[in-house]
């Protein structure tokens, strides 16, 4: 039990400080955080990855196998991830806490219902939209044109034919008929705005402050203009308690909030991080996807916002996975091919690039496979310590923390020489456009990007309203760094097309929608769903 165990006497918790929920999970209280606050801070050390491919890059399991690592054999570790969506736990993803021996644990529980959190931020999401419509059948001041509502409804399963939905069908007393629409709950403002809030107070603020329609003269109306962020916090009051749990190795695990980075900023909660730092000597947190997408949100979003900085970062790669940006087919990547990962190096060349553009040193961690020979995993070395990057091989998920102990040692050379020059990719004063095509020019290699006619009202009218300053945040596929998942490897002088932008005044960020990126993914042809169940014990299966 999380309770009775050692793991919260690790991160230096009495049980009389932990609130347990059932017998291997604890929520730690705000009360308890707040006790924290004269604790010196942990070293923070972010994990991110080349882009993903079928091949898989494993970058959980390295963060499990990373933090295993520094807690066993360094000075102590506390896991900072965020919770797994029923979206892709049921549909292309599977279970996402890792695998092997480098895992989380209660993994079943952790990757179904948890601790309800997911639950109640599409609780307080929908309520919201739900008071937006009742605001506007009793004719409320200030009045709200139903043709221009831009607030959505959310559910935490991936759902095509919700894309776009007609409501108020059947008379009046069901309100006015409009068109809306549905997005996942990990693409929730709500969601966002949980994961950067400092606090309950300032979680209050932040959802007051989203936008969630217009007057018919186009005056804005909020959250607080229709009476909802006082019972939204209610609801979210007992989620905002970062959920500790532990690796199989023992080692303390936050896991808390999951907004994505496809099509949101991508990282765990700011309380959690805060909660870590002051509750272990090194913290390992992951920004989603490839290092394009959660690295550059981590940064320019989560750093803006609080002033956290890394002390060292992680670029998890894999040989299988170079082998396919270089071309080769997924049948095929068992066979030794050098040269395809010297082809498909160009990936992991441009992330390192775009991560010393911030100015911090990544380190190379090499996941290995069964299937993986000396000479490819030399080749990874060389392209990686020829870019100046330091180097190490993992082999976590067959050996647990021991097989990270290199990455750690690699990790606390790279964390004890710090990042003294981290910088954010653009300033606050950049109009919003300039934002964009910065992230699309200086991190994806593009010539250029293509705003739509709407997209150029909105940001036009987004300045006029004061919203010019907010940091962007780009949402498009995670698969390349163009807009075509396609294009593997490190493309260059593609544009990028910008359907539409969403304001965030909540979250504190505005989102740029990319190319055909969805804020509602489908199910797949065969989804994790069909692998699923339980058995005579209630045990369930399917998931990892």
């Amino acid at each position: 039990m999380i309770t009775d165990g050692p793991v919260a006497e690790r991160i230096g918790l009495s049980r009389d400080e932990l609130e347990p929920v059932g017998r291997d999970v604890a929520k730690i209280p705000l009360s308890t955080l707040h006790n924290l606050e004269s604790r010196r801070d942990g070293r923070l050390v972010l994990v991110t990855a080349i882009s993903p491919t079928p091949a898989g890059e494993g970058k959980t399991t390295t963060s499990v196998g990373l933090a295993d690592a520094l807690a066993r054999h360094g000075p102590g570790a506390c896991l900072c991830l965020r919770e797994p969506s029923l979206g892709p736990c049921m549909g292309m993803k599977g279970g996402a806490t890792g695998g092997g021996k480098a895992r989380v644990t209660p993994s079943e529980k952790i990757n179904l219902h948890f601790t309800g959190d997911f639950h109640a931020i599409t609780s307080a999401h929908n309520l919201l939209a739900a008071m937006v419509d009742n605001h506007i059948h009793h004719g409320l001041e200030p009045r709200i044109d139903p043709n221009r509502v831009r607030f959505p409804r959310v559910l935490d399963v991936n759902d095509r034919v919700l894309r776009e939905a007609v409501t108020g069908l059947g008379g009046p007393g069901n309100g006015p008929v409009r068109e809306t629409s549905f997005d996942i709950t990990a693409a929730s403002e709500v969601m966002a705005a949980f994961c950067l809030a400092a606090d309950l107070a300032d979680l209050e603020a932040r959802l007051g402050r989203i936008t969630v329609a217009e007057t018919p003269d186009r005056r804005p109306v909020t959250a607080a203009d229709v009476g909802a962020p006082g019972a939204m916090t209610a609801l979210l009051a007992d989620a905002i308690a970062p959920n500790l749990v532990q690796t199989l190795e023992g080692t303390p695990a936050l896991i808390h909030g999951g907004p994505f980075a496809n099509i949101a900023h991508g990282c765990n909660s700011v309380v959690a991080t805060r909660a870590a730092r002051k509750l272990a000597p090194f913290v390992v947190t992951e920004a989603g996807f490839g290092a394009d997408l959660g690295a550059e949100k981590f940064f320019d979003i989560k750093c803006r916002q609080t002033g956290i900085r890394p002390d060292a970062v992680v670029l998890v790669a894999t040989a299988r996975a170079l082998k396919m940006h270089g071309g080769v087919e997924v049948k095929d990547l068992d066979r030794e091919n050098v040269a395809a990962i010297e082809k498909g190096a160009s990936n992991l060349e441009r992330h390192l690039a775009n991560l010393e553009r911030f100015g911090v040193r990544p380190v190379v961690a090499l996941n290995l496979f069964p299937s993986d020979t000396q000479n490819e995993i030399d080749a990874v070395r060389r392209i990686a310590e020829a870019r100046g990057a330091a180097f190490a091989v993992a082999s976590h998920f067959r050996d647990g923390g021991d097989g990270a102990r290199e990455l750690a040692d690699a990790v606390t050379a790279a964390a004890e020489e710090g990042a003294p020059s981290f910088e954010l990719l653009y300033g606050d004063d950049a109009d919003l456009t300039e934002k964009i095509r910065t992230v699309a020019q200086r991190i994806y290699g593009a010539a250029d990007i293509d705003l739509e006619p709407r997209a150029a009202e909105q940001a036009r009218a987004l300045a006029e309203a004061g919203h010019g300053r907010l940091p962007v945040c780009i949402a498009k596929t995670q698969y390349s760094f163009s807009t075509d998942p396609a294009k593997r490897g490190a493309p260059e002088g593609h544009r990028v097309p910008v359907r539409e932008l969403r304001l965030s005044s909540g979250a504190g960020f505005v989102v740029a929608v990319c190319g055909s990126i969805r804020t509602m993914p489908g199910l797949p042809k065969n989804p994790a769903a069909y692998h699923v169940s339980v058995d005579a014990e209630g045990g369930i299966h399917g998931l990892a």
